[in-house]
């Protein structure tokens, strides 16, 4: 049973609007930003480093849709960011939420017990102010809370609009917002941060899964999702014990501890999305053979394009409020842990539940050509 903030303390759901950006800590930012430009589609639509002022590091800001993410990297042997992903790897440093109210949440959410990492501050430059603050989550993460009312600038002080390294290949991707971000925390720590996010955020659990929910023949997993009842969606997963070692076993090994593993971004138009996408290189964990002949049976009365969904890869489930249908990209980085997912909601609010077994059997065949099975 997830703990419950004490009546008498305020929570700071309300004042949490939505995403703001994504900051990935990488080692190479020029070479993951073009990769993201290429390869799914966004925009660099601002950089930040010795150009504009900013001595220590570079950044480059990607959008597509509502999608904002950050890819930055860092300068010089005592660089933060350069030590991060010595250890790491390249991942997800932030996950930054809007807020109407930065004080407010970090206030509560210090004095409900989350560790603060930087104080509310104003950063200003001519074109106004934004205000940001941050706090500590699971592993080396952290969450920001922006402020954006006061300020018409590009995304931040210090970035530039100017001379910008621009991809233009193909078809526009369809990407069009973050739908959820997917926490890997240690064995026996599941209940743990879920209550936390209860606890701190006043977030409720939207759903759970036990091991004998997300399992095959080698792994299993649990997971909770937490949410505002709102934009924002957290699923934490943690590894259960099975024959092999799991896919978030094989994370957090990989990954050096807890960490973000997977980003799911929403389009309304996934055969088209994915079909850009495999023309532009992306590759795409493969389904069992047999999953679309069961699938058909489990999702009988859905008038789908079964033969595109099978050609590209895509997965399809129900739940009561309708389907949904997604697919999985093999991991980005060197190191077995980021990968992206992409779904069309269409009434659902799920999470593919009936796609767990396939999806974790394909994720354990590429496990299994690591040598990491």
């Amino acid at each position: 049973m997830l703990a419950t903030p004490p009546e008498t303390a305020t929570t700071p759901t309300e004042s949490l609007t939505g995403w703001d950006h994504l900051e990935l800590w990488v080692g190479n930012a020029r070479a993951v930003s073009h990769f993201l430009q290429a390869g799914f589609g966004f925009e660099c639509v601002a950089y930040s480093g010795p150009e504009t002022g900013v001595r220590e590091r570079v950044g480059y800001l990607l959008e597509q849709g509502t999608v904002r993410i950050l890819v930055s990297a860092g300068l010089g042997d005592e660089s933060e960011i350069g030590r991060h992903v010595l250890r790491h790897g390249d991942g997800v440093r932030s996950v930054a939420f809007s807020t109407t109210d930065v004080d407010a949440v970090f206030e509560s959410a210090v004095r409900l017990g989350a560790e603060a990492v930087e104080a509310p501050t104003d950063r200003t430059d001519e074109t106004g102010s934004l205000r940001i603050a941050s706090i500590a989550t699971y592993g080396t993460t952290r969450h920001s809370f922006v402020d954006r009312r006061g300020y018409a600038g590009s995304f931040a002080p210090g970035f530039t609009t100017e001379n910008l390294p621009q991809v233009r290949i193909g078809n526009p991707v369809g990407l069009a917002a973050i739908d959820h971000v997917v926490a890997n925390v240690e064995e026996g720590r599941l209940d743990e941060w879920s209550s936390w996010y209860a606890r701190v955020f006043g977030f409720t659990e939207l759903r759970h899964f036990d091991a004998d929910q997300i399992s095959t023949e080698y792994s299993a997993l649990r997971s909770t999702v937490m949410w505002n009842g709102g934009e924002i969606k957290l699923p934490i997963n943690e590894p259960a014990q099975g024959r092999r070692k799991s896919q978030i076993q094989e994370y957090l090994d990989s990954y050096h501890g807890p960490g973000v593993q997977h980003i799911a971004l929403a389009t309304t138009d996934i055969v088209r999305s994915v079909d850009e996408l495999k023309r532009r290189g992306v590759r795409f964990l493969v389904p069992p053979s047999t999953y679309y002949d069961h699938a058909q049976l489990r999702c009988a009365g859905l008038d789908l394009p079964w033969a595109d969904l099978e050609r590209l890869g895509i997965l399809v489930d129900v739940d009561g409020g309708g389907y949904l249908l997604q697919v999985f990209t093999e991991t980005l980085m060197d190191r077995p842990t980021l990968f992206l997912e992409m779904i069309q909601r269409e009434g659902a609010t799920g999470f593919g539940d009936g796609n767990f077994k396939a999806l974790f059997e394909a994720i354990e065949h590429e496990q299994a050509r690591r040598g990491n099975l």
